[in-house]
């Protein structure tokens, strides 16, 4: 304003609010090479004789994060793999390799965006979708839960015993849910014998019509 003193002036330029730097948190993604191709070009035989500019142009240096993301879960299914000819095995196949790559990236993203409820919730979920896929592998074969375990670099925490406490309400309201469970069972055995007559008298009525 220049009704104000340049002293004012340049006090109010000091009281202005110094935006923070965030810190950069190390990501997943920087231990790839960024001259490795990208996923759907990196096995072609024509890339041998390409020029480096195309090279560069299908390297994961001009790639997005979907396209960095596909190659870390190629890396991830190499590590698990039983045999170099294993594509049906429940590591392979099976949301291990995929709820890692996800789970390490909503993780990251939460450390700048704390306030990002919508993607905690997801982050909850995958994590307990993971610990329940660990779980049967854990049950069927715990040779290959170890390994799997070892080479993506997670730890397992068996889920809590759930415990309820007893009380009165919940007795009623349980004994009043089995009844109507067994009512509505009724209903539809007593249904489920009226259609089965149904269909014994027409197949009766076709065969009398037939002779």
């Amino acid at each position: 304003h220049p009704a104000c003193s340049p002293v004012l002036q340049a006090a109010r330029g000091y009281a202005r609010p110094v935006a923070k730097k965030r810190k950069d948190t190390p990501s997943h993604l920087d231990d790839l090479p960024p001259t490795m191709l990208k996923k759907d070009y990196a096995n072609l035989p024509i890339m041998s004789s390409v020029d480096d500019v195309v090279k560069r142009l299908l390297s994961l240096e001009m790639a997005s994060q979907k396209e960095k993301l596909k190659v870390k879960k190629q890396q991830l299914v190499e590590k698990v793999r039983r045999s170099p000819s294993d594509n049906g095995s429940f590591e392979v196949q099976g949301k291990l390799k995929k709820g890692r790559v996800l789970i390490r990236t909503l993780e990251e993203h939460l450390q700048k965006h704390p306030k990002d409820r919508k993607n905690r919730r997801f982050l909850l979920m995958d994590l307990d979708r993971r610990r329940k896929m660990l779980g049967y592998l854990r049950r069927v074969n715990y040779s290959t839960f170890e390994h799997t375990c070892k080479q993506l670099d997670i730890q397992y925490s068996p889920p809590q015993p759930y415990t309820r406490r007893v009380t009165k309400r919940w007795l009623v309201k349980k004994a009043l849910c089995i009844k109507v469970f067994q009512e509505k069972r009724k209903l539809k055995a007593a249904e489920r014998l009226k259609q089965r007559r149904e269909w014994q008298a027409r197949a009766r009525a076709a065969r009398e019509q037939q002779e």
